[in-house]
């Protein structure tokens, strides 16, 4: 590791290590650690195999940062700490307005070439790290970094393209209501978002997500199927 980034990983130490925060480091990793998962929000249950984010799994992003942010939302409220690696441009507030505890969120936004070894060194004492992809990290660095989270127990959030993820979240489409006829206000907007993997995941699945006017991610209403009445002669 260059000494940039270990001035970098060193200057987050306070923030990943505080007094009673149980990280994903100290975990003894026995088998029962292995499959413990960390919570997400109800309506992102349904594109996780085991209605969660497994520890130790590389879960890849594609096409969307407030899927992105709405992935870390349950588990940071709930006590967990987030890294974020590589994306100057993420915005605090819209992660607060999805639910992000942003308290609890570290953000490394230019590390320069310095990514891997910081993303690194997050995944050390971070539950959930969020890394730039998209060309940015070398496929056997990739690897190298999925592994790592793999012994530590923590998760991999790459936001792109990443090679041998175990599950990738992908972004196919959006609709905003509120602006019939030309106008109007922007009261929601409607994710549809395709999930697929490895393992219990190897099936794709799709759901559509709204995010609702406060911020809020829930699952999009489904028009209810027309009823057939049975008319005797």
């Amino acid at each position: 590791m260059s000494g940039s980034a270990v001035t970098r990983a060193a200057s987050l130490k306070p923030v990943v290590m505080p007094d009673g925060v149980g990280v994903a480091s100290g975990l003894t990793l026995t088998p029962v650690d292995r499959d413990r998962v960390l919570p997400v929000l109800p309506a992102l249950a349904g594109l996780l195999p085991r209605g969660g984010m497994r520890r130790g799994s590389t879960v890849a992003v594609r096409g969307s940062v407030t899927l992105l942010l709405a992935l870390l939302a349950e588990a940071t409220a709930g006590g967990s700490w987030a890294g974020v690696v590589g994306m100057p441009r993420l915005g605090v507030v819209a992660a607060a307005e999805l639910g992000v505890a942003v308290t609890r969120l570290a953000l490394v936004p230019s590390p320069g070439a310095d990514l891997p070894a910081v993303a690194a060194a997050l995944l050390d004492g971070m539950d959930l790290v969020v890394v730039a992809a998209g060309g940015r990290i070398a496929e056997p660095q990739a690897r190298r970094l999925s592994a790592r989270a793999r012994h530590r127990g923590a998760v991999l959030i790459p936001f792109g393209p990443w090679p041998g993820a175990d599950l990738e979240l992908t972004h196919v489409r959006s609709k905003w209501t509120g602006m019939e006829n030309g106008y109007g206000h922007l009261r929601s907007r409607e994710l549809t978002v395709s999930a697929r993997g490895r393992g219990a995941a190897v099936r794709p699945t799709v759901a559509s997500l709204e995010v609702t006017g406060t911020g809020a991610l829930v699952l999009a209403e489904t028009p209810a199927a027309p009823r057939l009445s049975l008319v005797s002669d």
